[in-house]
């Protein structure tokens, strides 16, 4: 069995508060996009784990994959699966790619194994792995305060709009990117703005993260600046980063050398 995991951009990111707990609370936009991993489960006399493509710099057994098997494992009896995983989102890039590979993991996991477990029992196991992991279980545009675990569905669409992701050859430690950000209640609530057309996101959708990050990685900012100089209607840093998208209207060509690099037209609202 196969599926494609896909990335997701955060439009808007406010840093409302630290909690008791050490973590922050934050108000965003999950969208789901279609740029994918791949990802396969068989049966197997041994379980085993092979990846390719772009790797993370991350010992096999702590993938959030295998990190998703144990977790159903440690609930449910599974058959033996050999799991094998190709990796196109780039990591530390903000755009969710191991969290949407564990999730996928789960939901490959459920229909392999006829476990028959609905989305809110996924949820809650996804919740247990990583904090962005819950929303690829219904994958759908999001409102999503607390630390990015609690979701109101959004009528929101994007479709029909180029996006642009690019990635400079730069890492952002998501611990130092909230050690740097000073969190405050933001002037407009997040839902009001979004509801407003993407010509007038430009000013008013921010991400309380760029500041700093731009401070101390200018070729990030640099590349928001390039893609809205080449037309884009809306251009942001995804999530903490590194990576930067940009929502176009045309379907113009671009070159970025030295960064990955993907283009893609959106088309739905809904990716599973």
């Amino acid at each position: 069995m196969i599926c494609f995991p896909n990335a997701k951009i955060n439009l808007g990111l406010h840093v409302t508060g630290k909690r008791p707990d050490g973590y922050h609370n934050i108000e965003t936009v999950f969208y789901p996009v279609p740029l994918r991993d791949a990802l396969e489960v068989v049966r197997a006399d041994q379980p085993s784990f092979t990846q390719c493509g772009i790797l993370p710099d991350v010992a096999p057994e702590n993938n959030l994959v295998m990190k998703a098997l144990h977790a159903l494992k440690e609930k449910h009896l599974l058959p033996s699966p050999a799991v094998y995983l190709k990796k196109n989102i780039p990591p530390g890039a903000g755009l969710g790619g191991g969290s949407a590979d564990a999730a996928f993991m789960l939901k490959l996991l459920n229909t392999f194994a006829g476990l028959h477990l609905d989305d809110a029992e996924l949820e809650e196991i996804a919740a247990g792995i990583g904090a962005d992991c819950p929303f690829f279980i219904r994958n759908k545009p999001v409102l999503a305060t607390g630390t990015g675990n609690v979701f109101e569905s959004l009528p929101l669409s994007l479709k029909g709009y180029t996006l642009y992701i690019v990635k400079p050859d730069a890492s952002v430690s998501t611990r130092e990117a909230y050690r740097h950000v000073n969190p405050s209640k933001p002037a407009r609530p997040l839902r009001e703005i979004i509801s407003r057309p993407v010509t007038e996101w430009r000013e008013a959708l921010t991400n309380d993260f760029e500041e700093s990050i731009f401070a101390r990685c200018p070729v990030i900012g640099e590349i928001k600046n390039r893609l809205y100089a080449e037309g884009a209607l809306y251009a942001s840093m995804s999530g903490s980063g590194s990576s930067v998208f940009g929502l176009f209207r045309t379907d113009k060509p671009l070159r970025f050398p030295g960064c990955f690099v993907w283009k893609g037209m959106l088309e739905q609202e809904s990716l599973n």
